[in-house]
């Protein structure tokens, strides 16, 4: 099994030595499912996207606090291996405070109002489209494609931590910023790479359920869907921001 690029969902994400302290990882008769997973992955989309459309429309200065919640909390999650519905769930509230906020004042920006809605069909069309050829077996997470995705993943992590080094240093990125052919490109190559990243997820989920892992944990895994979706729809939304400012 290769390792997703997930800081979520680790080689160790099922491995039951892991949860030593955990009584339910014995619990063989209530088993994780492919559906559980689909089913909380739902619940946590459903929290974030309300409290991104109630966040949009009332306060969109709370981001910042979003922004902060949802660090902290996804860090707590991460390093804990935590399979806490509570504190997964006030994950998704946090994002939901930060995505809404983030939203307003991108189209506020580039005066682009409902550019939002058009990033956040894109993400789930593209969420539909992954899953799609996931099941029907025309892409699969292999080894070839886990070398390629790494190294795309490593080079645009490089960019973009030059570009916050660059704020406080007064200069930009024109990968990360422009909105020219170059930037537009660059916006694209790392949306396909974030698509592909939902194939690793996938796999590792379906992993997951054929090693017998208790149920438990798919609420890790939807977490760490959803960790992907949320960079997803950031990535789309900066690309359609882009688009945007060349009227």
């Amino acid at each position: 099994m290769y390792r997703s690029k997930n800081p979520t969902l680790s080689d160790s994400t099922f491995d039951k030595s892991n949860y030593q302290e955990a009584s339910w990882w014995d619990e063989n008769s209530n088993l994780m499912t492919m559906e559980g997973t689909a089913e909380k992955t739902g619940i946590l989309l459903i929290i974030t996207t309300t409290l991104a459309i109630a966040t949009y429309a009332f306060l969109p200065g709370l981001a910042i606090i979003g922004f902060l919640g949802g660090f902290i909390t996804a860090m707590i999650v991460i390093f804990s291996r935590s399979t806490n519905p509570v504190l997964i769930c006030a994950y998704a509230g946090f994002e939901g405070l930060a995505l809404g906020g983030f939203t307003y004042f991108i189209e506020t920006a580039v005066k682009f109002p409902g550019l939002g809605i058009i990033a956040a069909g894109l993400t789930f069309s593209i969420l539909g489209s992954m899953l799609m050829l996931y099941r029907a077996r025309l892409i699969s997470w292999d080894r070839n494609l886990a070398i390629a995705v790494y190294s795309s993943l490593g080079a645009i992590a490089i960019i973009y931590i030059a570009s916050f080094v660059g704020m406080f240093l007064g200069y930009e990125i024109p990968l990360i910023h422009g909105n020219g052919p170059v930037g537009i490109a660059f916006s694209l190559f790392v949306i396909g790479i974030g698509a592909l990243c939902l194939v690793a997820d996938f796999d590792f989920i379906e992993k997951g359920v054929q090693r017998g892992a208790p149920k438990q944990l798919e609420w890790r895994a939807a977490f760490g869907l959803m960790v992907t979706l949320i960079w997803l729809y950031i990535e789309i939304l900066h690309l359609l921001a882009k688009l945007a400012s060349r009227r």
